[in-house]
């Protein structure tokens, strides 16, 4: 539909960005009406972008790229503005040691099983561990929890706040040493630390 209309004329360059945008949520939603998972919708809806041409994608991603950065940077002010300032006067030791936790040992220890039998040396095994997915897709899966009313749900969101913000944290003051650190490696260095880890 869209290569169809821009050959028409009907849409200019910089409204073509719009639709993926567009169509996120419209999985989302529809999905969401009729009682399944919204985010399943949405990875599925991006299954239909695969067939097309390289260029077309790139120049559609685009906008979706910078609307995701944009939405994944409101998100962290809301919960920094609203769950953080609930999580101040609730702070326990049993909370901060899970976070410190679900930080290192159970976040990193699945990346280095997952990564047993690779080439990679194991400062980027641990690299990968270190910075993961952990804030963003955190946040969501406690909203999923959330949303469920499940029993618990309040110890959960408290595990999950005290995490994300650890990470927060944690990130924002090792992000730039470390990734100067790995950049300033050179290629017979990385190499020779695939060596051992083979």
């Amino acid at each position: 539909m869209l290569r169809f209309a821009e050959k028409r004329g009907w849409i200019s360059e910089h409204w073509v960005e719009i639709p993926i945008v567009a169509l996120a949520a419209a999985c989302f939603a529809a999905a969401q009406a009729a009682g399944g998972s919204g985010f399943i919708a949405c990875f599925v809806g991006g299954l239909l972008l695969s067939g097309l041409r390289e260029r077309h994608k790139e120049e559609l991603l685009r906008g979706a790229e910078h609307t995701g950065d944009a939405l994944a940077l409101l998100t962290c002010v809301v919960f920094g503005g609203i769950v953080v300032a609930r999580l101040i006067d609730r702070v326990t030791w049993a909370g901060l040691l899970y976070a410190v936790l679900s930080r290192t040992v159970v976040r990193i220890l699945p990346v280095l099983l997952c990564l047993i039998g690779t080439r990679t040396n194991i400062a980027d095994k641990l690299f990968i561990g270190w910075f993961g997915p952990h804030g963003l897709a955190t946040i969501v899966f406690a909203v999923l929890v959330l949303d469920e009313k499940m029993p618990g749900s309040d110890t959960i969101m408290l595990a999950a706040g005290w995490t994300v913000l650890l990470s927060v944290i944690a990130h924002g003051v090792t992000a730039n040493p470390l990734v100067r650190r790995m950049a300033g490696r050179s290629p017979a260095e990385a190499e020779d630390g695939a060596r051992t880890t083979r």
